[in-house]
């Protein structure tokens, strides 16, 4: 569900309209919605009610600090992947207890920058990540608190490029070699074992997979506790996914994704902690743009609007749909026919849709991508110098622009040209 829908003929974000938003900021441009934000918490917090645990948002899906800020403030702990990252989670007022550092490329810097602010656990991916971060906890007098990602060898069944829990994959440790690094682990003077991590991928349509993880999570947890290990908390990841195309059917629901953790480690008396990142940002998300030119060619027409592939790269990078309506509704007996939907980038890549079937919008007004509010502003760039595009975000009646729009002369003063050129 999302607050995404037409009012007297018009696309509104919650109770504003998008032509509103458009006139004051221009586009193209993200909006969220707060109300979605807030429901799509809530919805995975009633979940897990019962259990004791921690939402961590994964905020690579989205890290805008207004968005991190909305969450945190709901109780949502953070995810983070980076020193940047983690850097934002602090500035929006997320305390260090409720950060866990995950990724498989922490460096030195970025752990001293964890245990120094505080940090709730590091995700240990390798030995060589363990052996650091002992090195590092040490030379500051300090203990890390750790898990230990585990690869369970689990097919998730989604895109190659967002499948994270197979043994070819780059992620985590060998669940074979776990009970290794855990006896390695509790040896040495800067580490703490706290529990257990597992993530096997993105954009989960099916519930099965996440079972066979967990069940293999349950057998290592009994394991590592009869070895003496006080495992006391189960980082089960995320990765479950949204409903990209309306008419296809409709992934699992967190109520049914916390039944499976339920089933099967509900008995471990474990915290448990999620790292959603999608389910909570993608809906509650908008692009919109506007129409350049409506063009003819040799066999199929072109719809070329002012968004580009630097704006949204999930269909170039992974041939991903997202579903685009105009924001003027159209009349529901108006016709439909196939057009290609492109931006004006010198790709061939930046096509958002081949022959998707849309009503007529003409030169100037706008359409709008569904479900983007993951995986979109924070994956954009400055391709072509083109700028940053806006996000703002939605509350009720009220809307605020949450990162502008940057120049052209802003974005070229931050080149230098050496003396001697």
């Amino acid at each position: 569900m999302d607050h995404f829908l037409y009012r007297d003929g018009v696309l509104h974000a919650e109770d504003v309209a998008i032509t509103d938003i458009a006139a004051k900021v221009g586009t193209p441009f993200y909006v969220y919605s707060t109300a979605t934000l807030t429901r799509h918490f809530q919805v995975f917090d009633d979940a897990l009610k019962g259990m004791d645990h921690l939402i961590c948002y994964a905020m690579k899906a989205n890290s805008n600090i207004a968005v991190l800020k909305t969450l945190g403030d709901l109780g949502a702990g953070m995810d983070v992947v980076s020193g940047g990252e983690y850097m934002r989670a602090k500035a929006a007022g997320v305390p260090g207890d409720r950060i866990v550092f995950s990724g498989v490329g922490k460096t030195a810097d970025e752990m001293k920058l964890a245990l120094t602010g505080g940090i709730r656990q590091f995700n240990v991916e390798s030995e060589p990540e363990l052996d650091c971060l002992n090195e590092v906890a040490v030379s500051l007098g300090l203990v890390a608190p750790i898990t230990v990602r585990v690869n369970p060898d689990v097919d998730a069944k989604t895109h190659a490029k967002i499948a994270t829990g197979k043994s070819e994959n780059k992620f985590g440790i060998p669940i074979r070699q776990a009970r290794d690094v855990y006896a390695k682990a509790a040896k040495m003077d800067g580490i703490e074992i706290v529990g257990i991590d597992v993530h096997i991928g993105s954009q989960l349509t099916d519930l099965e997979p996440f079972r066979q993880a967990y069940l293999k999570v349950r057998d290592l947890t009994e394991t590592l506790r009869a070895d003496g290990h006080n495992i006391r908390r189960l980082d089960l990841g995320g990765g479950l996914g949204i409903p990209y195309e309306r008419s296809n059917s409709v992934p699992p629901l967190p109520v049914d994704y916390g039944h499976v953790i339920r089933e099967t480690v509900g008995d471990l008396g474990c915290e448990i902690e999620i790292e959603p990142g999608r389910l909570l940002a993608g809906n509650a998300g908008l692009l919109v743009s506007s129409v350049i030119y409506n063009k003819n060619g040799e066999g199929r027409d072109f719809l070329i609007i002012d968004a580009a592939m630097n704006d949204l790269i999930r269909p170039a990078m992974y041939e991903a749909y997202h579903d685009i309506i105009p924001v003027i509704e159209p009349n529901a007996a108006t016709e439909t026919n196939p057009i290609d939907i492109v931006g004006p980038v010198c790709e061939t890549g930046d096509t958002f849709a081949k022959q998707r079937e849309m009503p007529s919008v003409r030169d100037g007004e706008m359409v709008a991508f569904r479900s983007a509010g993951a995986y979109g502003a924070v994956m954009s760039s400055e391709y072509n110098t083109r700028p940053m595009i806006p996000e703002v975000l939605v509350k009720a009646d009220q809307f605020a622009v949450i990162r502008a729009r940057p120049s052209f002369e802003e974005m070229i003063k931050r080149d230098t040209v050496p003396e001697w050129v």
